[in-house]
């Protein structure tokens, strides 16, 4: 039974050390990201074409189905 305390009490201290490196690397910015912003305005012209696009097609459907 005490071999249960020990495992469990070494798992918790591994928790907690992981969860620290954790809290220590958001905190120095290691998941920041740097690249996405500086390229976004490049791709979003697309989406808003691709927008356009489909509800041109959508308005086209449509009219055909009136006629």
């Amino acid at each position: 039974m005490s071999v249960i305390y020990v495992l469990l009490t070494i798992s918790i201290v591994v928790a907690v050390i992981f969860f620290a490196a954790f809290i220590i690397s958001v905190r120095s910015g290691q998941y920041d990201d740097s690249y996405t912003p500086s390229v976004r305005m490049l791709f979003e012209d697309e989406l808003v074409k691709s927008k356009k696009t489909s509800s041109t097609q959508s308005d086209s459907n449509q009219i055909q189905l009136k006629d």
